[in-house]
């Protein structure tokens, strides 16, 4: 496997947002709308793209939320490359990107319907927050951070 730098700008990037987005509007049903809405790519500049075999199989992203916190976003691999440590790779490889720009604390919100999401934060050191920003007050959210550096 091989984890790739990016932008939001890059194709392997957006069709795999696309697909993630799918997912998620099966999963989040009614709530779909609300939450695509903090899920804008034109406010990520750094994605990263796991890939095998020249397939891109997996992607993240990461956007500064203040001076010293940067938050994950778009994390996603296709449920037919679940469970090889893809989502961990690359969670790693945000982490080392966000310290590399002098970041000190990840932050991230996911749904409590994707508790393989809830599993992977938590095995990776995340630990549960209350929930921040345009999040607080939304039931099916749970928020996690970790000090980076």
């Amino acid at each position: 496997m091989k984890i790739v730098r990016t932008t939001s700008e890059n194709e392997d990037f957006r069709r795999l947002v696309t697909e993630l987005d799918r997912e998620l509007a099966i999963r989040d049903g009614d709530e779909h709308a609300l939450y695509s809405q903090f899920n804008k790519l034109d406010t990520i500049k750094h994605a990263v793209i796991a890939y095998v075999d020249g397939k891109a199989i997996g992607s993240g992203a990461i956007r500064p939320f203040d001076d010293v916190t940067i938050e994950v976003k778009r994390m996603f691999v296709p449920l037919e490359h679940r469970g090889r440590g893809i989502a961990k790779e690359i969670l790693k490889e945000l982490e080392t990107w966000a310290a590399e720009l002098s970041f000190k604390r990840c932050i991230l919100e996911t749904g409590l319907k994707q508790p393989e999401a809830i599993a992977l934060y938590t095995k990776a050191g995340y630990t549960s927050i209350p929930n921040y920003g345009q999040y607080q007050g939304m039931y099916n959210s749970v928020c996690f951070e970790k000090a980076i550096a």
